[in-house]
Formats: C-alpha cells, structure tokens, sequence
C-alpha cells in the first residue's frame, strides 16, 4: 500500500509539474505573442506620430521658441526675453481682438447652442422624412466656407442683394444699411453667417443623443401630464447634458480660434470691427513682419484655449455634470 501511495503522489507531483510547466511555457508564449502585437501596433503607428511631429509638434514648439524673439520671418531671430509679452500687456489692438473674441464666445454660446436644442428636439418628434430633414440641417456645414461667405455677401449686399429686391416692392427696411460695412453691425453680421453654417451640425449630434434616450421615460412623464416643455427641461436636457457639456467645450474653444470666416467676409474691418485675435496675429506675421510678436500672441491665444479645456476637464474629474 505505500509503495502503491508513493507511486501515485509522485505521478501527481510529476503531473502537477509538467502542468506548471505547460502554463508557464503558455503565458511565456502569450507574452511574446503580446509583446510582437505591441510591436506591429507601434511600427503601424509610427508613420503617423512622426508626420503629427513634422506637422503639429515640430511647428508648436518653434512657436513657443519665436515666441521669445525679435523676428521678421526670414533671417536670424534675436532673443528678446519676455518683451513680446510685455508688449502685449499694452497693446490696444490685442486688447480689443480679445473683446472680440470675448463677444463672439458669448453669442455662439447661446444663439447657436439654443438653436440647436430646439431644432434637434423637435425633429425628434417627426417620424417620416426625419433623414431628409437632417440632411437639410447639415448642407450648410459641409459646404466650403468661401462658398458660404460669398452667398451671403451677395445677399446681403446693399447694391443687389436682399435690399435691392425689397427696394423694388417699395419695402425700404433695408436701405442704407451696411451689414459688413457698418463698425455696430459687422461683428454681428459675419457672426450670423458662421452660425448659419454651424447650426445644424449641433442639431445633428444633439438629435444622435436625444434618441439614446429612453423612450419610457417620455411615456411615462406623458401619462403624469408633462408637457413637451416639461419633457423637454427633465429628461431631455438631462438626458444628453454629456453631450451638451462637450459641446459647450468645443464652441468655447473654436470661438476663440475663429478666423476664417471675419477673414475671409471682412478681412478684420471695417476699421478694426471684426479683428480677432488671430486676424490681428495673421497680419502682425505676414502683413507688419512681425512673426516673433505673432507668436507671442499665437501662443497667449492657445494658452488660453487651453485653460478653457482644462477646467472643463477639472469639472468633469470631479464628478460635476455640465
């Protein structure tokens, strides 16, 4: 009997080692397989990280070097410490492209915002020719933004536009007035055009989110008596406020950024009306050979952006809901 129970203790002992060998052979096996997998994503990836260095690193960190320096744009570049900034400190005109930049946060913050949750909330309750209605909102935001900007220009043209075809059935609402000539209505004007080619690209994401939302909740707040109103404050709202919340972020951070549409209408006029920051950078490089001092004011704009999505971020970690 012992030899019968020695014999069989170590074929387990036997057993359990070959078994402890197989896994351990096993997941050396698999670590490899993991390792060689990590190594194929890398080589795949590599391509891409080094044309985002040559395109997007390489230049920002050139930036933040010219941001230091006295520079035109071609030659030596001659360090200059801190002056850009302090020169910045009392610019008057970066002051005023701020004011700007300020104002145009404030309007795409609550026109465009509003406009959107309105129009994706009630084209969610359309059942039929709801694809068609969204590819109707989203046109405007697909279509190149010179194109966009020359068909208002047109319209809005005092000489042959809107005001030229009032005029001639006797309606003069719109005589003299310059909507991108006028210092008080040209901000506004060229901020109505990008929100009419903004819009509805908020109606689509908001509409995506609204119809993640479960329908129940809708039934049941019908059956309490809520209105569409109420519907729409207590559940919708609620509902997509992640989406609401990122999309806040990302106006707040394009509002800032803005150029291409006061450039392209107004080039900055009239006298100054429409200059953002980045128009006001954009001619300080390339107009006044002053690409050290552009910069400066490229790199105070982006720090900017940058806290703005920080403290977006800050929020979100700690748990509060935007």
């Amino acid at each position: 009997m012992l030899s019968k129970q020695a014999h069989r203790q170590a074929s387990r002992s036997i057993t359990g080692a070959l078994s402890s060998e197989r896994v351990s052979r096993d997941r050396t096996q698999r670590g490899a397989r993991g390792r060689k997998r990590k190594l194929l994503a890398w080589a795949f990836m590599l391509p891409f990280f080094l044309v985002n260095f040559v395109v997007v690193l390489g230049p920002s960190l050139s930036t933040f070097y010219y941001a230091f320096t006295d520079w035109s744009g071609i030659g030596v570049a001659h360090f200059v410490g801190l002056a850009n900034f302090e020169h910045l400190l009392h610019d008057i005109d970066f002051h005023q492209a701020l004011i700007y930049n300020l104002l145009w946060v404030v309007m795409f913050l609550t026109v465009p915002i509003a406009m959107g949750l309105v129009g994706a909330f009630l084209l969610s309750q359309i059942k039929r020719f709801q694809m068609f209605f969204r590819a109707v909102y989203f046109i405007p935001y697909v279509i190149a933004s010179v194109v966009n900007a020359a068909i208002w220009q047109q319209l809005l043209d005092p000489q042959q536009g809107l005001a030229f075809v009032l005029d001639r059935f006797g309606i003069h609402l719109l005589d003299n007035v310059y909507f991108f000539g006028d210092k008080k209505l040209a901000l506004a004007s060229v901020a109505f055009v990008d929100n009419w080619h903004f819009w509805g690209f908020l109606v689509v994401i908001y509409l995506s989110a609204m119809q993640a939302i479960d329908p129940e909740l809708y039934n049941s707040a019908r059956v309490d008596g809520a209105n569409r109103w109420r519907q729409f404050y207590h559940i919708t709202l609620p509902g997509i406020r992640p989406v609401l919340g990122l999309s806040l972020l990302l106006v707040t951070v394009w509002s800032l950024l803005v150029f291409e549409y006061p450039f392209i209408i107004t080039q900055g006029g009239p006298a100054g009306a429409t200059q953002v920051m980045t128009i006001l950078l954009y001619k300080n490089a390339f107009a006044l050979n002053e690409a050290g001092y552009a910069a400066a004011m490229g790199l105070c704009v982006s720090v900017l952006a940058a806290i703005v999505a920080s403290i977006f971020v800050f929020i979100r970690r700690k748990g509060v809901e935007i």
